[in-house]
């Protein structure tokens, strides 16, 4: 058994070296994977800055059609010049992507929920890997839920997923699910997504906290930040610029573009801020310009 009581919080996180095992491959974490593994990190993450701009749409397979997001068709190609990545569902990227669009695919392949239960934590893989294949995603997206009541079963999808990914060399997103009910501080942070990162998974995406540094120090592959609930522009501009500066490897903006009074402006103010090192100030006097 574990000794719960002699467990101490490490606190040596050397926040001010950069990640050593990284001579050969750009991607956090990446150096020892093979070929087809880094081929598929490097569709997602951009080669010179290293960051990748998500763009999540995946909202649907749990809450329906979610204000925004109601004509995916016109929206996606719209979006698709600004953003690195597409993280969706199998029938919305089919439906509603061209797929003459050559942007990287984050595949949700883990179902089961939906608004209308109060407890989301339980979910099984709904996307068998040969169509992940089929579909030639660059990653496979499954939620991971530390510390809820199906932490179980979502840690189970997560291995599996990882497995089968490993067969085919196609990566695992572990993405860090936050129910109503789970605590948001830096301590649960930086223990889910170690957890998440040490099942095996390529990179793992979460939310901003307390000590962000310390959370993208202690996790062993690269973190992408969920921007979270619609926050007004120029907050969510300062959130971007802020978890990359703290060492985030991108951002998975979902309600913060597609919410927005101007998503495409917004699309190409975050751009800014992830690859070509804008800060918040300039990306918000940018988007004061261009969203007219």
């Amino acid at each position: 058994m574990a000794d719960l009581d002699g467990l101490k919080v490490a606190h040596d996180y050397h926040v001010d070296e950069p990640f050593a095992n990284d001579k050969g491959f750009y991607v956090k974490g990446a150096n020892s994977l093979d070929w087809g593994m880094k081929k598929h990190l490097s569709n997602i993450f951009n080669p010179k800055s290293g960051n990748t701009v998500m763009f999540a749409f995946d909202h649907g397979y749990f809450m329906g059609a979610t204000a925004g997001l109601e004509r995916l068709d016109l929206l996606l190609p719209k979006l698709a010049p600004y953003v690195d990545c597409f993280m969706g569902t199998r029938g919305a990227i089919r439906s509603c992507v061209p797929p003459e669009i050559t942007k990287a695919i984050a595949l949700r392949t883990t179902s089961g929920s939906s608004m209308l239960q109060a407890d989301l934590s339980h979910e099984c893989i709904a996307v068998d890997v040969e169509d992940a294949i089929r579909m030639n995603a660059d990653c496979m997206a499954v939620q991971t839920f530390i510390g809820g009541d199906g932490q179980l079963s979502s840690i189970d999808n997560l291995s599996q997923t990882i497995n089968a990914g490993f067969r085919y060399s196609i990566p695992t997103l572990g993405v860090c699910a936050v129910g109503k009910d789970m605590e948001r501080t830096p301590r649960f942070f930086k223990l889910a997504t170690r957890i998440i990162a040490e099942m095996g998974c390529q990179m793992v995406k979460t939310y901003d906290c307390e000590d962000f540094e310390e959370v993208v120090a202690a996790c062993p592959v690269p973190i992408v930040v969920a921007g979270g609930k619609k926050l007004p522009e120029k907050d969510a501009l300062h959130l971007a610029y802020d978890v990359i500066r703290k060492g985030a490897h991108g951002v998975d903006m979902g309600r913060n573009i597609f919410q927005s009074t101007h998503p495409i402006e917004m699309a190409q103010c975050v751009n800014k801020i992830v690859h070509d090192g804008y800060t918040d100030a300039e990306a918000w006097e940018m988007f004061q310009d261009i969203a007219k």
